[in-house]
């Protein structure tokens, strides 16, 4: 009965972190076309999918590992949690407030580093902003370790929601009210994209506010034990940095193609070749951002099959489960695919024209995101059986994959090749983890299906863009040819296997 009590706060905490999870990464795809039709040229988002990408992999160094060592001590035998708290909390303030102090110092350095030599306001914002993010991270895992789902939630879709806000204020109604002499005063249409890292700072403070009352809850139980633990720190330490190494592979997997790009951009003969980078990386940017829709059903699927793994870990039909679990997955992925293919003439609506020209990677992203999704469901082998050395090795093998596809591909082809290095990144780490995993836990996969639904997907995909090649251009017959293809695959799914599965369930 306990377990099953556990069970049901287990699944209710895991439906609140993953819909505000799901929530917030939708409504800041919104931006996106706000984004594309707004700014300037495509060099002014290509500006921000670089600095972002920039960001992204600091948060991971700024954090190295301390939110996984907290939870590990905090939980400890014989642990005191409020030490834990204070110690890791002073740590991380320490690290990002120098982080932040020397980026500003030298923000002109870096700018010029990064061939923004003009914006070097743009490293100072951004670098307070990813050191309060930093920061963070170890308040927001308190309020988990305290069981405060909802105030958790709420504090994330804070910062969504103030970040769209603030974006919609500068980028939209301020040009509109710019005559009015209190806007008149300091606002400055020109400045463009740096109003984005603007807003960004503003609500990343605001949330940081926010947190005060979680920052110093731990104050009145301190009793006599000292603020900062010396030892319990080491202790944490050692056990943290090393997952500083697993982490930054995992993140360099997902950004490295937006942070090398404008390096590796074939633009030499171009008069600027920066600014002609720039604008393709814009490109590539905006449309990588369109297939997220298959990472929000990944993002979604995984909160939901993590406590699924783990409370069927003991029940002897467990295998049978997991082979299960990643079939339907495969099955969805491709409907998804198919659909966002079949649509994409109704979809590039998205974003402005002109960043259509890049829709062609839309499609290769959808495959990394499924690669991406079957190897999540089969790094479970190594983390029930306790061999998690083989998930960093895993990382480091998709790392030099994609650095060096990256570096020999995209100075030919561009962003294509930036796209397909992270597909090939997660196809080839997919397999080995498949083979490798077979040694160490059998999972009844069923093979025979996953495969038939394969060539089921690239039979219609092939179909649809063969009929297309002889069709006139009609955005409305090919979606109606789509349309078709899409009946049948769905017809296909329901009577093989939903069909089944839903008898099941009655």
């Amino acid at each position: 009965m306990a377990d099953s009590k556990q069970m049901k706060v287990l699944a209710k905490e895991t439906a609140i972190y993953g819909l505000s999870s799901i929530i917030g990464k939708f409504l800041n795809w919104l931006l996106v076309p706000l984004y594309t039709y707004v700014l300037a040229c495509q060099a002014d988002y290509g500006i921000v999918t670089n600095l972002y990408a920039w960001t992204a992999l600091l948060l991971v160094i700024l954090t190295y590992g301390m939110e996984t060592g907290f939870f590990r001590f905090a939980n400890k035998e014989g642990a005191n949690p409020a030490s834990v708290y204070r110690s890791s909390l002073i740590c991380l303030f320490t690290t990002s407030l120098v982080f932040a102090v020397v980026c500003c110092v030298f923000a002109q350095p870096i700018a010029n580093a990064l061939d923004y030599p003009d914006h070097a306001e743009f490293i100072a914002l951004l670098s307070v902003t990813v050191a309060m993010d930093a920061f963070a991270c170890i308040p927001f895992a308190y309020l988990r370790y305290q069981k405060r789902p909802i105030l958790f939630a709420a504090l994330k879709l804070l910062f969504v929601v103030l970040n769209i806000l603030l974006n919609l204020f500068f980028l939209v109604l301020c040009p509109k009210i710019q005559d009015w002499s209190i806007i008149a005063a300091w606002y400055n249409p020109d400045y463009g994209v740096g109003y984005v890292f603007v807003a960004n700072i503003m609500a990343t403070g605001i949330q940081t506010l926010c947190l005060l009352p979680t920052i110093f809850a731990e104050r009145k139980n301190r009793q006599d034990s000292p603020l900062m633990d010396w030892q319990l720190l080491g202790e944490m330490l050692r056990y943290s940095l090393p997952l500083l190494v697993l982490g930054v592979c995992g993140i360099m997997n997902q950004t490295l193609d937006r942070i090398l790009f404008p390096l590796l951009h074939p633009a030499i003969l171009s008069t600027d070749p920066m600014a002609t980078a720039q604008s393709e990386l814009g490109i590539y940017g905006a449309c990588f951002k369109v297939a997220m829709v298959m990472m929000m059903f990944t993002q979604a699927f995984r909160y939901a099959y993590e406590p699924f793994v783990f409370a069927k870990h003991k029940d002897r039909q467990s295998v049978e489960a997991y082979a299960d679990a990643m079939k339907y997955y495969i099955l969805f992925s491709f409907l998804i695919l198919l659909g966002m293919v079949f649509y994409l003439d109704l979809l590039k609506f998205i974003i402005a024209p002109t960043y259509w020209e890049g829709l062609i990677i839309v499609p290769i992203v959808l495959w990394t995101y499924i690669f991406q999704g079957v190897y999540f469901n089969l790094s479970f082998w190594y983390k029930l059986t306790d061999r998690t050395q083989w998930g960093a090795w895993f990382s480091l093998i998709g790392l030099v994959i994609t650095f060096g596809l990256q570096v020999l591909c995209v100075p030919r082809f561009g962003y294509i090749a930036s796209a397909a290095s992270s597909t090939v990144c997660y196809f080839v780490i997919m397999l080995l983890s498949y083979f490798i995993g077979r040694k160490h836990l059998e999972i009844p996969y069923d093979l025979k299906r996953i495969g038939a639904y394969t060539c089921i997907t690239l039979g219609l995909l092939s179909i649809f863009h063969g009929i297309r090649y002889f069709l006139p251009e009609n955005i409305w017959l090919k979606m109606g040819i789509g349309t078709l293809l899409l009946f049948i695959y769905v017809g296909l799914l329901y009577h093989f296997d939903l069909k089944t599965l839903l008898r099941s369930k009655k």
